[in-house]
């Protein structure tokens, strides 16, 4: 005799289509994270005060592809300049402050050296924002504060009921 174990947990029965589309539809957000950074940390908190939990990569550990990167740095709306941390040693021992340097040679330095990859990128369904500030994640979240919200720095963001108090 055999025994077989059947697991219906995962089917729900909704009265309205649209209910199950709301129900399943998790926002896709997606931050370029460096856990040493406090504007990156701040950035992960407004992100989770949405009740959001993203995919966190650790770029350090984790670069993006020349592609990935390529395209977060298009969608943001900056140059690869722009898009390129100065205060590193990397950036000072390449001497990447010259105009020499190609667009394509930057972006192989970013991902030779992670380090230069400025931080924190967020990817969402609304858009792409190297947030720094950390608020500038809030142009481009896809379901409103839940919350206050103080940054560690002890400025305060959010007032109770998740508004922009600046």
């Amino acid at each position: 005799m055999e025994l077989h174990i059947y697991d219906y947990s995962y089917i729900s029965i909704f009265k309205d289509p649209v209910e199950f589309e709301q129900m399943s539809a998790t926002p896709k957000v997606k931050i370029y994270h460096n856990p040493e950074c406090g504007t990156s940390r701040n950035t992960l908190a407004l992100i989770r005060n949405a009740n959001i939990e993203p995919e966190v990569i650790e770029y350090l550990k984790n670069p993006p592809s020349k592609n990935e990167l390529i395209q977060m740095i298009a969608d943001a709306g900056l140059t690869v300049r722009e898009a390129i941390r100065k205060n590193v040693d990397p950036y000072r021992d390449l001497e990447l402050d010259l105009e020499v340097w190609t667009d394509d040679k930057l972006l192989n330095f970013m991902l030779q050296y992670p380090i230069l990859i400025n931080r924190p990128f967020v990817v969402t369904e609304l858009g792409t924002r190297l947030s720094r500030p950390s608020e500038l994640v809030l142009e481009i979240l896809p379901l409103p504060q839940k919350g206050a919200f103080t940054k560690e720095d002890g400025e305060q963001v959010l007032d109770a009921n998740g508004q922009r108090l600046k």
